[in-house]
């Protein structure tokens, strides 16, 4: 297959783990041009990629500008940043990686299809979790009939309570405003892999869900705006932020997500603390997104679907799919599913990999960062893998996490197809 040159917006977390990954396969990518507003990241990313000062931008306007030059662009900005590149792109008639959620409202998500579709391009949302090899084998068992008919899916997204307090407290999505809702931004995965196992539409959805813990009412008495400042509350606090950015020196993502530099120093991480959201007390911060969730769906023939999206949990996600034939359960990461058969009355394993993998966003998503890296490049040479989720599809679901948040706003089931209307 023909090696692709790529052009990447947005060289935070997302958008440099996918030129790392295009770096270790020079055989399938080249990254020929970036654009990224923090100079500290962009000189890092230049010196890894070396790329000459005029292949390298500050923002994202003057390189779209250009005549097209690469085979395909990589989108990776902020949630409410990937409208305007995207459409920009689109028009140059590039290919598009584009991070998700596509964007915060439904009305620029259509646009985006519609524009799509209207220049011919291919637009693959990076619903990463289709192409680990745990929801792949989900899929397949469905597909050969092994369950029977689906009658109703558990599932469950484990946020963690670090990670809640990361990234969806003081970190970059904690305030919808800024990015999106908390069902969108992190659990349109969820409804995507949904729809996806059960290949049916969605008919009806119901929402509650609220912000309950990370609040200032919660805060304990006494405790300090930074964490940095003496709280005396600091020992016993699992969300000091010393702790968490500047005492662990191991994780490294933390660190250079607080920083918002490459390879973090001490000095770095301090004034981050001083400075930022990330050093402000957990309890004290500007966040608005919930903290738990569930989510009542119904698909069509009668197949029901219970979500549950928590942040008060270690961490992961965990399903149980019942069929006609047989319940199917398993945990995301772990390499082996349980199968009870009805008929033989049974229990037996389904090995998924040979090994236990890392399902958070650190380790790549289980192996959905790989996946959907490789997969980009099949489509690309015309090859279409069965997880690829395109543009249309990946609206069609974006309604469905939309139409969830309408529902814990207003108290009331809302109707699909009223709702896309």
């Amino acid at each position: 297959m023909e090696k692709k040159r790529l052009i990447v917006i947005g060289m935070g977390g997302r958008g440099k783990n996918y030129t790392n990954i295009a770096l270790k396969h020079p055989d399938r990518y080249e990254v020929v041009a970036f654009a990224e507003p923090i100079e500290a990241r962009r000189s890092y990313m230049q010196k890894k990629l070396g790329l000459p000062d005029e292949m390298v931008f500050t923002t994202w306007e003057p390189l779209l500008e250009m005549p097209k030059f690469a085979d395909a662009a990589i989108i990776a900005t902020m949630d409410r940043d990937h409208f305007a590149p995207a459409m920009a792109a689109i028009e140059k008639g590039y290919d598009l990686l584009l991070e998700k959620p596509v964007t915060p409202t439904p009305e620029e998500c259509v646009a985006i299809e519609k524009a799509a579709n209207e220049k011919g391009v291919h637009v693959l949302v990076c619903h990463v979790l289709r192409y680990t090899p745990f929801f792949r084998a989900l899929k397949r068992i469905i597909d050969e009939g092994t369950l029977g008919k689906v009658v109703c899916i558990q599932h469950e997204e484990a946020v963690g309570d670090t990670h809640q307090s990361h990234s969806f407290v003081r970190g970059n999505w904690g305030n919808s405003e800024r990015s999106s809702s908390m069902i969108l931004q992190k659990s349109c995965h969820d409804m995507d892999i949904l729809q996806w196992l059960i290949g049916k539409e969605c008919k009806k959805v119901q929402s509650f869900g609220a912000l309950t813990y990370f609040k200032r009412e919660n805060a304990p008495e006494g405790s300090a705006e930074r964490c940095i400042d003496g709280c005396k509350h600091a020992d016993t606090c699992p969300y000091n932020a010393v702790k968490l950015y500047y005492n662990d020196k191991n994780n490294s993502w933390f660190r250079d997500s607080c920083a918002k530099v490459p390879e973090a120093t001490d000095a770095d991480i301090e004034k981050a603390l001083r400075e930022s959201n990330y050093g402000k007390c957990v309890f004290k911060c500007d966040n608005d997104v919930v903290d738990h969730q569930v989510v009542n769906l119904e698909f069509e023939d009668d197949i029901t679907v219970s979500f549950t999206m928590s942040a008060f949990t270690r961490g992961g996600r965990r399903i149980k799919i019942m069929g006609t034939k047989g319940e199917l359960t398993g945990i995301f990461g772990n390499p082996i599913l349980g199968f009870f058969d009805f008929e033989t009355r049974q229990y037996r394993e389904i090995k998924v990999s040979d090994k236990t993998v890392d399902d958070s966003i650190v380790g790549g998503h289980g192996g959905g960062d790989d996946g959907i890296m490789y997969s980009f490049f099949e489509m690309l040479n015309g090859i279409e893998d069965v997880s690829l989720c395109e543009i249309s599809t990946s609206v069609k679901n974006h309604m469905i996490a939309f139409a969830a948040e309408r529902s814990r706003l207003e108290g009331r089931v809302v109707s699909m197809d009223e709702y896309k209307e």
